[in-house]
């Protein structure tokens, strides 16, 4: 593409169509238009510099937008240069892209200046420092040009460019590109930091200045913290009191100026005084010995923070960043002393802990019209900014060194808490609510997602507390009163699953899937995750704590309530309730056939539904596992079912696969190879007619498509080799043509020999006889231009496939067709010296049983040239047998494979009940492959009698001799 005023013009004309809201114009499924146009011009040369050409000059500030958001998601699609795949973006736009986004960015509005700055951190992320060296000196220069607005963008670049130091893993490349930063950045920010404070002062008075440096002094506390994240840089240890008495006042700083009226959004005097109570915090926790002279002084700061911040909700990141400090520091053996008096503590729990556990508007808000996400803060423990939150870390903090004070404090909370709940439920349910928190973070020492509390206060009843207190609100007539403390009282069921006993449990069992008609979103979701994580506890020998014959009376009401829950108003593609149905299947299992018919149905249509617009991953994985558990545990009772799931399911399956809906296509073929695997002779006409489709290429391009369609031609081969090789033959290359695009690959060259090793275990010789030779020689050319560990693993196992099936001489002569005495360089160069890397019961098996016939079955090994390779090539077998497996990997070969496929792209999912079973291709012929070797050897030496004992007795070494004769011995035969 030119840099044109022409092509400047067709691209407006496209990004205004991709704003359009009607899909049919944004993305047509025919005409090549918006979408569909950016997509087909994306790896042409000059399209990312049109787009930032558009952003700089266009005169429309929503097209300037949009081509910033498009050129954003471009580099993020397409910078990251992935092995085995060509470049999408040529060098000389690279060059170009990395020499004019820095100061593009700084000029322009802060809208954009974000979009460029997150571009800038994806491209840094790739090529800073080693490709983009001279990045930090061209950021580092902008701090001298005294404008607010430029020193902001670098500010925001720089954080959004080293923040990843939070959560990186220490390595000496870490640590040599951090050494790098300090050297080049630490000096001129503490500059910085100190001339903006110097500011503020001057422009105390002046509220829109003072607005842009508090911006500029919450991204410079940032950048503190991720600058000394990994370590403590001696710079940073130098210069603390710079840091930390500048913290400090900020700290206790107040000006009118900069408070808002806004109850909701945090302002900017909040955000900051937040970031400085973390960057106290990290200080505190890891480098607690240089921070002690300042800790004192920021207990009492934060503590004074703590009493006079009001509870609306914009204080709410900056009261649980201060509670999490003082939590922090209270665990520390040596800060204990400033906590032990009883005052104090009872000072903590009265003027901290407990007026931010209690259930605000808020709260109540979010709990009745946000759903959604009050689950996943409460829930999934994204809850780490709520005061709760906070609130009960700092409990279980003061538990470690003051459990008995701590517990008999808050028991007088909780019971005075209980009485005002009695006096009057209607109005008084919040004091409940709290009083079941307050207990619940006094009893919860350890925690994990899979299995609950894990460690509890001994000095609280939780069973008692369970009976008298939460077992009421459940068993009350309506599941829709009071619907916070009905979520309280599951979520009680939930934590403490472990410590409740059984009987209580299966007392709450009807209770909870009574609640799952509750209307109120969030009772109904606890209810059916509460049911998902009982039916997964293990009780003795591993299995599950409740029986399928316990939950035989509620079978039917627990399979209904959860899909009438599906159609209840906002749980339409609820995971949890999909997560229930999924997990109640796996363990009722055979209960559940006579409903199958109706489930099956429910599960289609919700199916149909979700694919016009998949948007909820793990409610459609739920979804596929449960369609996977109804056709296995049918068909497992009565293998004909197959054809009515086939029935059900494939209309669905055949829209899905016409409208490309991408989301769902790995599923579907995962769905399909399990019902084919089912069918037990021949394939149905229904399946050979979608075979052709599955090679076509386009299918094969996307990553997450790969290893479901090579277990699906994997099922066909199994079930119709003949089929194909009879009524498909011409579609032979096309399925050899797929093998040679995986082989090619290093991430999916072991997806290919899947496929190759099928091929040759399953179709009829003559229909690939004249295809083997090239199938070698692209192995060979694979093997010579890129070696891996992997490869050689998968090769070793082929090739001895190979040679059960065709047997030795064909191996043989295949090898020496392509160049004489090939074969021999192949044992002495990879299977003698690699076999021991081959891992897996069944590949070890193969390789043994192949090896086996080399040897004994293969004249050439035993009067020409080769006969020499013959004891190296057992004593090779034998070391498979009894050396441990050798799994080194070259150090070329050690690489941390994050993330193949940067942005967003379908990835793989592997779906737990479509799993396949694991195929073992010599297990009918071979049982035990060490008698199986005895037995082979001594057929050969009554065929040449004294030949085999004299190589042994000469060449083989003592050790293996004494393994040959153990296998001989068990297989009761002897050598000639």
């Amino acid at each position: 593409m030119e840099l044109s005023d022409a092509n400047l013009q067709t691209l407006t004309e496209y990004l205004k169509k991709t704003l359009d809201p009607d899909p049919a114009i944004r993305r047509p499924v025919c005409s090549l238009t918006a979408e569909k146009f950016l997509e087909s011009v994306e790896g042409s040369q000059n399209y990312p510099l049109l787009l930032l050409t558009l952003l700089e000059k266009s005169q429309e500030n929503v097209i300037k937008v949009c081509a910033s958001v498009t050129f954003k998601n471009y580099i993020k699609r397409n910078w990251r240069i992935v092995e085995d795949e060509p470049n999408k973006i040529c060098e000389s736009d690279r060059i170009a892209i990395k020499a004019n986004i820095v100061p593009l960015m700084l000029s322009s509005p802060e809208q954009i200046q974000k979009q460029l700055s997150d571009a800038i951190s994806i491209i840094g992320r790739e090529d800073f420092p080693q490709k983009w060296p001279d990045l930090l000196t061209e950021m580092v220069n902008r701090f001298q040009s005294g404008d607010f607005h430029v020193i902001n963008g670098v500010l925001r670049t720089a954080h959004s460019l080293f923040k990843r130091y939070r959560h990186e893993f220490k390595s000496n490349e870490l640590w040599t590109e951090i050494k790098l930063v300090l050297d080049a950045f630490a000096l001129p920010l503490t500059n910085l930091f100190k001339a903006t404070i110097e500011l503020c002062s001057t422009h105390a008075n002046d509220a829109s200045a003072l607005k842009v440096l508090f911006s500029s002094l919450i991204l410079i506390a940032k950048l503190f913290y991720s600058l000394n994240f990994q370590d403590l840089p001696e710079f940073f240890e130098d210069n603390m009191e710079t840091w930390m008495t500048n913290f400090h006042s900020l700290l206790t700083l107040d000006n009118k100026l900069l408070q808002t009226d806004d109850e909701e959004e945090a302002g900017l005097l909040e955000l900051l005084k937040s970031q400085i109570c973390d960057n106290a915090a990290l200080y505190a926790q890891k480098y607690d010995e240089e921070f002690q002279p300042y800790l004192p002084r920021f207990v009492t700061a934060i503590w004074n923070l703590l009493v006079t911040t009001g509870q609306e909700v914009k204080y709410d990141l900056l009261v649980s960043n201060a509670i999490q400090f003082l939590a922090s520091v209270c665990e520390r053996p040596h800060y204990k002393h400033l906590f032990e008096d009883q005052n104090t503590l009872t000072s903590i729990c009265e003027k901290v802990i407990v007026p931010n556990m209690e259930f605000r508007a808020a709260d109540e808000e979010a709990f009745e019209d946000n759903s959604e996400e009050y689950i996943r803060r409460d829930l999934e423990g994204s809850d780490i900014d709520t005061r709760r939150r906070a609130a009960c870390d700092l409990v279980r903090g003061l538990c470690k060194f003051f459990e008995g004070p701590v517990t008999g404090i808050f028991s007088g909370y909780v019971n005075s808490m209980l009485q005002e709940y009695a006096k009057n439920p209607s109005v008084n349910w919040k004091h409940k609510d709290a009083a079941i928190y307050l207990v619940t973070s006094l009893a919860s020492k350890a925690q994990t997602q899979k299995h609950g509390i894990t460690q509890a206060n001994e000095l609280v009843n939780l069973t008692e507390f369970f009976v008298n207190h939460i077992q009421p609100d459940l068993k009350s007539a309506s599941v829709n009163e009071f619907p916070v403390l009905k979520a309280d009282g599951i979520k009680y069921i939930m934590i403490f699953r472990n410590q409740v006993p059984k009987e209580q449990l299966l007392v709450s069992i009807p209770l909870l899937i009574n609640h799952l008609q509750a209307e109120s979103i969030v009772v109904h979701t606890y209810a059916a995750h509460a049911l998902e994580r009982l039916f997964t506890m293990r009780g003795t020998n591993n299995a599950t704590l409740i029986t399928a014959a316990e939950m035989a009376p509620f079978v039917e009401v627990l399979l209904t309530n959860l899909f009438k829950a599906l159609t209840l108003p906002g749980s339409s593609e609820n995971e949890y309730i999909m997560k229930a149905i999924m997990r109640s299947f796996s363990l009722l299992q055979e209960s559940i056939i006579p409903y199958i018919p109706s489930v099956i149905t429910q599960l289609t249509q919700k199916l149909l539904a979700v694919s016009k617009n998949p948007s909820k991953p793990h409610f459609n994985h739920y979804m596929f596992e449960s369609i996977c558990l109804s056709i296995r545990i049918t068909c497992k009772a009565n293998p004909e079912a197959v054809g009515s799931f086939e029935e059900a399911l494939f209309l669905v399956f055949t829209e899905i696969l016409q409208n490309d809906v991408q989301e769902f296509i790995p599923y579907v073929f995962q769905v399909m190879s399990l019902l084919l695997e089912m069918h037990k002779n021949e394939i149905p006409s229904s399946y050979m007619a979608l075979f052709p489709h599955l090679l076509q290429p386009v299918l094969w391009e996307r990553t997450g498509n790969i290893p479901p369609l090579v277990r699906l031609l994997q099922a066909y081969l199994e079930r119709g080799a003949s089929t194909i090789a009879s009524a498909a033959a011409d579609k032979i290359p096309g399925l050899l043509g797929v093998f040679q695009k995986l082989i090619a690959s290093k991430a999916n060259d072991h997806q290919g020999f899947y496929l190759l090793n099928s091929i040759i275990e399953h179709m009829p010789p003559e229909s690939v006889d004249q295809y083997r030779k090239q199938i070698f020689i692209l192995l060979f050319q694979r093997l010579q231009n890129s070696k891996t560990t992997k490869f050689i693993k998968s090769f070793l196992v082929f090739i001895n496939l190979y040679c059960v099936r065709y047997g030795a001489l064909a191996l043989q002569e295949i090898f020496d067709s392509i160049q004489p005495k090939m074969f021999g360089m192949v044992l002495e160069k990879i299977i003698i010296p690699e076999i021991q890397k081959v891992s897996g019961q069944v590949e070890k098996k193969i390789c043994a049983v192949g090896i086996t016939k080399i040897l004994t079955e293969c004249p050439p090994m035993m009067d020409t040239e080769y006969t020499k390779l013959w004891i190296p090539l057992l004593q090779a077998l034998i070391g498979l047998f009894e050396l441990p497996e050798d799994d080194t990997i070259p150090d070329e070969e050690h690489f941390i494979d994050i993330e193949d496929t940067p942005g967003y792209q379908t990835a793989f999912s592997q779906l737990a009940f479509a799993g396949k079973k694991e195929h073992d291709p010599v297990g009918q012929m071979v049982n035990n492959p060490r008698i199986h070797l005895a037995q082979s050897l001594h057929k050969l030496s009554t065929a040449c009698p004294g030949r085999v004992l004299s190589m042994l007795s000469t060449s083989l070494n003592a050790e293996a001799l004494q393994y040959l004769q153990g296998y001989l011995q068990a297989a009761s035969v002897s050598l000639l």
